[in-house]
């Protein structure tokens, strides 16, 4: 089984881009979608070739339009979908969506930046707050739980181009980084680096001095695998030739 996560930057230009067609080809089981930025009745024409591909699609945008927003595309039709988490600011801005499958559960998540200033960096502490005693609970339920996403979080100095220079940016705080650290020891597997311990690995590139085609990257884009799923990782990889948007695809695969 292959799963994609994928922050497209919004949708409808990522489509301009050859977004279906890639998605045709790749012929992933299930994609988790972020940053969509649209609602279902802006992209009607979008909907009609993913439902030709055989996709069943489900959506929560943001209620702020051209903002956010989470989508889950699936060719395995879910016995349930979850919209949003119930807090109300974190549902407003569409950051959570969740499906569930008979044997596991996947969630596209989109973690706050805050690198537009001090406000969004606050709000996004208070969002890993609130995710760790939500995922706490909900693992109760769903043990066998993949959160898939755009964390906006380097983990370590592996993962990022220049650790040293972005010791006090946003995404490599030491306080978010510390978060990362907790939340896998906490009953999470990194699945990029259960397979892979090499560098210059990453998900997003600045838009500017060409830092994509430098690899000047940030990995903020994973796949966390609860542990009781362990023995069911085949592998991931980052598809960095994807160009659709300023971060890139993962691909994990399941048994």
């Amino acid at each position: 089984m292959k799963i994609i996560s994928y922050n497209v930057n919004g949708i409808r230009a990522a489509s301009t881009k050859g977004l279906i067609n890639w998605l045709q080809a790749t012929d992933a089981d299930m994609v988790c979608l972020q940053e969509v930025k649209a609602l279902e009745e802006q992209i009607p024409e979008i909907i009609i070739l993913i439902e030709q591909l055989g996709y069943y699609h489900y959506w929560f945008p943001a209620t702020k339009k051209g903002y956010s927003g989470v989508a889950i595309l699936t060719k395995i039709k879910p016995v349930h979908i979850s919209y949003g988490c119930g807090e109300s600011w974190i549902d407003a801005e569409g950051r959570i969506l969740r499906a569930d499958f008979d044997t596991f559960s996947l969630m596209s998540l989109y973690m706050p930046s805050g690198s537009s200033g001090d406000e969004r960096q606050l709000k996004k502490y208070e969002f890993m707050r609130f995710f760790d005693v939500y995922i706490d609970e909900l693992r109760k339920q769903f043990p066998n739980l993949i959160i898939s996403g755009d964390y906006n979080i380097c983990h370590r100095p592996i993962d990022i181009h220049n650790p040293k220079s972005n010791a006090n940016s946003s995404g490599f705080l030491p306080e978010e980084r510390a978060w990362m650290e907790l939340f896998m020891d906490n009953g999470f597997i990194d699945s990029f680096r259960h397979f892979n311990k090499d560098p210059h690995h990453y998900t997003w590139w600045s838009y500017r001095a060409g830092s994509r085609g430098k690899n000047l990257g940030w990995r903020i884009d994973y796949h966390l695998v609860s542990k009781p799923m362990e023995d069911r990782l085949k592998n991931v990889r980052i598809l960095p030739d994807a160009l659709h948007s300023d971060h890139c695809p993962v691909l994990l695969e399941i048994d």
